[in-house]
């Protein structure tokens, strides 16, 4: 049986300690990332900067989907985004953990989807805690929310400009503040 790789291990949600002998790889793909970054965000052509996507996520972003740079991602790898996503300018995606947008999301500026964070005590916190995102059908996402690790935004759902969201956003739902909490249910 082949050993799995710290980023099968991320995936999968498994802890990194700091002296996991394969962490300093993270910081290895992080910077190759950055270097195509650096490309697509200074790229001003629609599918330019697909193709830049294209390869920072290793799937084929569908030319249905605009991006308005810059965009920050600090892996790449772990992004699935559906079709007729809209991403608007200075938003961040921390996806060691997984970030998964299904079709017809709408994302504001400044957001950050962040699969990353870090145990409480001391003694662990440089150790990286891995936990999904996902970001359902026709999904808003407000200008300068937060969506942290292991959230789940419902389908149709509206998460108001602003917001932390650190619990699971039902479907046809309205959440907001800090932490988001339920505002109203939408029709469907």
């Amino acid at each position: 049986m082949q050993a799995k790789t710290i980023f099968e291990r991320l995936k999968n949600g498994e802890i990194i300690s700091p002296t996991d002998n394969e962490a300093y790889k993270m910081r290895e793909a992080s910077f190759v990332t950055k270097k195509l970054l650096v490309k697509m965000n200074n790229a001003s052509n629609p599918v330019e900067i697909r193709k830049f996507l294209s390869q920072i996520t290793e799937t084929e972003i569908d030319e249905s989907v605009t991006v308005f740079t810059p965009l920050h991602i600090n892996y790449g790898k772990h992004i699935k985004i559906g079709k007729n996503v809209f991403i608007n300018f200075d938003s961040v995606f921390l996806d060691l953990g997984g970030i998964t947008i299904e079709d017809n999301v709408l994302i504001a500026p400044k957001v950050s989807l962040l699969t990353e964070g870090h145990p409480t005590s001391i003694e662990d916190r440089h150790s990286l805690i891995p936990k999904p995102i996902y970001i359902k059908k026709n999904a808003w996402i407000g200008a300068n929310s937060t969506i942290l690790s292991g959230v789940t935004i419902g389908e149709n759902a509206v998460v108001a400009a602003g917001a932390v969201v650190s619990e699971d956003v039902p479907d046809n739902t309205i959440v907001g503040g800090i932490p988001a909490k339920f505002i109203k249910n939408i029709k469907p």
